[in-house]
């Protein structure tokens, strides 16, 4: 299976420009302070342990993401969202990765989920993305499927937080 959309990998520059005719959405979300704070994050998020910490259903033929692991969503126990791995990253102060969509996945576009530490050791997960409806029921979704899109950004960060309690460092 080939990708929906043309711009794949885009979302791997901080600051991407969004292509034409796609929807850009950037959240970010506070996680913690400290080394250890950092560590656990990267590790849920690389590992897929956030999004099964979500409810979502993952289906990835690897265990952990990398270039080229193809990864189906399951949201709600019904919308199937099949996506590839396009870039990862694992270094000292940012660790993440995107995946873009494939045929059958409601929207087209990318999508990255990053958790950096910047150099007063505050913790963020930045999740940045480009989007068009794909689907007919995304298209009639309109603004309420915009609204999901951002709500499930935020709900990343409450879950992914709440994986990180205990970690903070004194």
């Amino acid at each position: 299976m080939s990708f929906t959309y043309a711009d794949v990998g885009a979302t791997r520059d901080r600051g991407f420009r969004c292509p034409p005719g796609f929807r850009p959405m950037h959240v970010r979300t506070r996680l913690g302070e400290g080394e250890a704070v950092f560590r656990r994050a990267a590790e849920a998020v690389l590992t897929w342990e956030m999004h099964r910490a979500m409810g979502v259903g993952i289906d990835a033929s690897s265990e952990r993401a990398a270039p080229d692991v193809d990864v189906t969503v399951t949201l709600a126990g019904v919308i199937k969202a099949p996506c590839r791995v396009v870039w990862t990253v694992e270094e000292y102060r940012r660790a993440g990765w995107a995946y873009g969509t494939l045929a059958g996945h409601p929207e087209s576009g990318e999508e990255s989920f990053v958790v950096d530490r910047t150099g007063d050791g505050t913790v963020w997960l930045t999740i940045s993305a480009f989007s068009r409806p794909a689907k007919w029921y995304a298209k009639a979704g309109g603004p309420a499927t915009r609204g999901f899109q951002h709500a499930y950004a935020r709900r990343c960060g409450v879950v992914l937080r709440r994986l990180c309690g205990g970690y903070e460092e004194d």
